[in-house]
């Protein structure tokens, strides 16, 4: 089955990450894609205006209801968690999970009960365990769950938390994981 949404969830080395993950996605690809990188709330919007310099995507930080289209690129915004509501977005100030909002787990939670099997989920480089509770939710609901390889990881914590929690489709290298990506979805 087709993946109609991927989530990514990154902290620590998540920007070099992202700029090779989303810098060698198809510009015609047509799945949307949800990301968190873990920040603080002070953040200003480097981060959107870095990704939108190499993504060929449109990348955006989504309000709150916004619809999910295809071929978008969503940013989590500082100081908030995001979710998947259907067919849209949603964005919370609840308590941070495992010290982070947003939180990769609560992303990942919230589009494994909308999508499903419809689901990729991707966790990447980071220093902490937020995601793989995440990855298990994917995994349960019958989505795909792909981890970078540890080995070529700035800090090999999250894909580590993530396989120790949940059994990964695929553990990949970021230019692979892109690749993988470009397959999921047809192009627009």
């Amino acid at each position: 089955m087709a993946a109609e949404l991927a989530v990514i969830g990154t902290s620590l080395g998540g920007l070099a990450a992202l700029q090779v993950l989303l810098g060698h996605l198809n510009p015609g690809l047509a799945l949307p894609v949800a990301v968190v990188q873990h920040r603080s709330s002070e953040s200003d919007e480097a981060l959107l205006t870095l990704l939108r310099s190499y993504c060929p995507l449109p990348v955006e930080e989504p309000e709150d209801k916004q619809p999910i289209e295809a071929g978008h690129i969503y940013l989590a915004p500082a100081g908030y968690h995001l979710l998947v509501d259907g067919a849209s977005f949603a964005l919370t100030t609840d308590a941070p999970v495992c010290h982070a909002r947003p939180s990769i787990d609560v992303l990942f939670e919230s589009a494994a009960i909308a999508y499903c099997e419809r689901l990729v989920g991707i966790v990447l480089t980071g220093a902490s365990r937020d995601g793989a509770e995440g990855a298990r939710s994917i995994k349960e609901r019958g989505g795909r769950l792909v981890v970078q390889d540890p080995q070529t990881a700035e800090n090999s914590v999250m894909p580590l938390a993530a396989l120790s929690t949940a059994a990964a489709d695929e553990v990949l290298c970021l230019s692979d994981i892109a690749a993988f990506l470009n397959r999921c979805a047809p192009a627009r």
